[in-house]
């Protein structure tokens, strides 16, 4: 198995404007050879201060690492990310930052 994250920093108070986004989104993964699966996740914070930001992460599950190379190379990557400059900006606390792991257990 593999996995890609993209961890995203939020600004408080646009927690829900940004999974608004994502459930609007359509992600054509469902029809690309090897994928698992897909959850958008939200940091549960410790504590009562938001802080600076709010972590999300989107997780993608892969069959494996060529699996997911694949599909940055498909055209449902192309028509997933078409309308990225759609993307409000505003709610975001600098890029978003790609992380990938493969399954050692």
């Amino acid at each position: 198995m593999f996995l890609a994250m993209n961890r995203f920093r939020i600004k408080p108070g646009s927690e829900a404007a940004f999974i608004e986004h994502w459930q609007k989104r359509e992600s054509y993964l469902a029809e690309v050879p090897g994928f698992l699966g897909f959850h958008l996740l939200q940091l549960e914070p410790l504590g009562d201060a938001p802080g600076e930001f709010i972590l999300f992460a989107s997780h993608t599950m892969w069959a494996s690492q060529q699996a997911f190379e694949d599909w940055t190379q498909s055209e449902a990557f192309r028509k997933a990310h078409a309308n990225a400059a759609l993307t409000p900006r505003e709610l975001y606390v600098g890029p978003p930052q790609l992380e990938l792991f493969k399954a050692v257990i």
